[in-house]
């Protein structure tokens, strides 16, 4: 289980991964090699997937993003969704997917180099799936917060 130390050095990491032990150190009151002790723990338990670097504004602005929902056809064709889900996984464009409750099933953010690689995805990946009731795309004019990070702060009773 995580304590606040970890809790503390997950919530630094999320927004500079690159911090080292020392500089952890005066933030969280360890000393740096049990710093990173924890760290080593907490990547091999699973705490930590993956680390990432954010690209600038400057990069990605140009770039064509969508959000795209989905509604699906029937929910009893598990094997079909399972298939769509695997091609969403495996699609490098596919940003993000999150299922939802209520009248959307799934909610895509797709990123693309222009919209002939949009409208090519859209039509092997969604026209062509027989479990894709419906689905609807949005465009992102621009970013105005993008903010992925998860406070770990002791929770209230």
């Amino acid at each position: 289980m995580l304590d606040s130390f970890d809790r503390a050095l997950l919530n630094l990491l999320q927004r500079d991964d690159s911090a080292t032990a020392e500089k952890l150190a005066e933030s969280v009151p360890l000393s740096p090699s049990a710093i990173a002790r924890r760290l080593r723990r907490l990547r091999s338990e699973g705490w930590i997937t993956a680390t990432v670097a954010l690209l600038s504004r400057r990069l990605t602005a140009q770039r064509l993003r969508a959000i795209v929902t989905l509604q699906l056809t029937e929910h009893a064709d598990q094997e079909g969704k399972r298939a769509l889900l695997a091609r969403l996984d495996a699609a490098p464009q596919v940003q993000f997917c999150y299922e939802l409750a209520g009248t959307v099933d799934l909610l895509l953010l797709l990123d693309c180099g222009d919209m002939a690689e949009f409208n090519h995805l859209v039509e092997t990946l969604l026209e062509s799936e027989p479990i894709v009731r419906r689905y609807e795309t949005s465009f992102v004019k621009r970013e105005l917060k993008f903010a992925p990070f998860v406070d770990l702060a002791p929770r209230r009773t």
